[in-house]
C-alpha cells in the first residue's frame, strides 16, 4: 500500500473512533444504568482516537518529506 492509502485508512479508523465516542455518550444519556460501562468504552475510543491522530500526523509528515 502507498502511504496515501495508509493515511486514508487511518483517517477512516479515526472517524469510527469518533463515532464510537458519540454513540457511547448517547447510550449513556438514554440508559443511565449503563453509564459506567459507557464511560469505559468512551475512554477506549478516545485513546484510539488519539493514537490514530498521532499515526496520521506522522504519516503525513513522512509523505511531505517524500515530496521535497
Amino acid at each position: 500500500e502507498s502511504n496515501k492509502d495508509f493515511i486514508h485508512k487511518m483517517s477512516i479508523a479515526n472517524k469510527e473512533a469518533k463515532e464510537s465516542k458519540h454513540f457511547s455518550r448517547m447510550v449513556s444519556k438514554a440508559c443511565p444504568e449503563h453509564t459506567q460501562e459507557c464511560r469505559k468504552l468512551w475512554k477506549e475510543a478516545h485513546e484510539l482516537n488519539l493514537i490514530c491522530m498521532t499515526i496520521i500526523r506522522k504519516a503525513k509528515e513522512t509523505e511531505e518529506k517524500k515530496t521535497l
